[in-house]
């Protein structure tokens, strides 16, 4: 493994401080790139550490139970490492610049999600506007930019309408020394707080040639960056969602073991068959979720091709996960009881922290949609 116990107790430790502060994980963060997890992805040649995206999720999953927040805002940087090494194990090399620069330090962040655009990755609301030298500026406004406070360089989607061959999605990244960009102070959300994904103002900010990797028509698309973007978002995304039910579930059966029944002559709820019952219906929902999220991300690394279904399956994952985690920390809150309930509990921090697990694409209803394109194919014509 490559975080060790200690670190990840140390960041369990500061996790219920950055929640009430609404502050970012600015320490965790500063920890975890001294032990080289930014580049854990990138592969040895390159400066990295080589770890698989089957490796990667593992870890990801351990430093979602001990904080699911600075789990998440690492899944944005780590999304773009690992989508960088799809496409060049591959054979393409278009953002082989990215993992040397993740190597050198570099933080990267999700600039994509905008207000109303339910296309996601197939269409946006963002204005690309060409430079005449390759180069694009790009105007809008991002929404959900995890890692707000301390990234370097932003992957951001915009719409080009000026140029020729127009319309095309610009796919490019925004170095944050060459402006543009401002934060807004707007991160104060139910939950995942230490992930200050701030809102984020696009004011001309400019992208020049080299860092432009796609022009693409609008809608779906099999090309190898957005099924390089979806698989790692989806895979990582889960995993995040798997270690919080992880974490939940043990602190079901802490609290089971520590509670006592004085109806039951102060014997442990763990005695109480209600209760075991309860325990054992959360881990039956958590062992699944493992499986599921390692066989998809064997696939990925050992370039399986499920041709036109990899979206079905990614897209179904999420949703699954997602929701399971859900189930899990719910059942944990019922055998805890209320004592739960206070904002000073854990289990009160990760119920908040799971309900964002709805609100990631695909939602339910595009995965619904994505599921039932594939089975059925396209709604007819009329």
């Amino acid at each position: 493994m490559l975080l060790p116990d200690d670190l990840l107790t140390r960041i369990h430790d500061r996790a219920a401080g950055y929640d009430a502060a609404n502050a970012f994980c600015t320490e965790d963060l500063e920890e975890l790139a001294a032990v080289g997890y930014l580049r854990a992805a990138v592969p040895a040649d390159l400066g990295g550490l080589g770890l698989s995206l089957l490796e990667l999720t593992r870890e990801q999953t351990r430093l979602a139970a001990a904080a699911p927040a600075t789990a998440l805002a690492v899944n944005m940087h780590h999304v773009w490492t690992v989508t960088a090494r799809i496409m060049r194990t591959r054979g393409d090399h278009a953002l082989d610049w990215l993992l040397a620069e993740a190597a050198a330090g570099e933080v990267f962040a999700f600039g994509n999600s905008e207000a109303g655009n339910d296309l996601v990755l197939f269409g946006s609301r963002t204005q690309a506007v060409p430079d005449g030298a390759g180069g694009y500026r790009f105007t809008g406004t991002k929404i959900f930019t995890s890692l707000s406070p301390a990234w370097t360089r932003l992957g951001v989607l915009g719409r080009d309408d000026d140029s020729a061959d127009a319309p095309k999605l610009v796919h490019a990244f925004l170095r944050r020394e060459d402006g543009g960009t401002t934060a807004a102070d707007d991160w104060d959300t139910l939950g995942m707080r230490a992930t200050q994904s701030s809102t984020t103002r696009l004011e001309g900010a400019h992208a020049s040639a080299d860092r432009v990797v796609r022009r693409l028509d609008p809608g779906p698309q099999a090309d190898p960056l957005i099924f390089g973007i979806f698989a790692a978002f989806e895979i990582l995304l889960a995993s995040v969602y798997a270690g919080i039910g992880a974490r939940a579930l043990e602190l079901a059966a802490e609290a089971a073991h520590r509670r006592t029944s004085m109806k039951n002559d102060g014997r442990p709820y763990s005695a109480d068959p209600d209760i075991r019952r309860r325990v054992a219906a959360a881990a039956i929902v958590q062992d699944a979720l493992a499986p599921q999220i390692e066989a998809l991300a064997r696939d990925v690394d050992d370039l399986v091709d499920h041709g036109d279904q990899w979206f079905r399956l990614l897209a179904g994952l999420k949703v699954r996960v997602t929701e399971a985690a859900r189930v899990v920390v719910d059942e944990a809150i019922r055998v805890a009881g209320g004592g739960s309930y206070f904002n000073g509990s854990e289990l009160s921090r990760l119920y908040r922290d799971v309900l964002a697990g709805m609100f990631h694409p695909s939602d339910d209803e595009s995965a619904h949609g994505t599921v039932a394109n594939a089975v059925l194919g396209p709604v007819p014509e009329s």
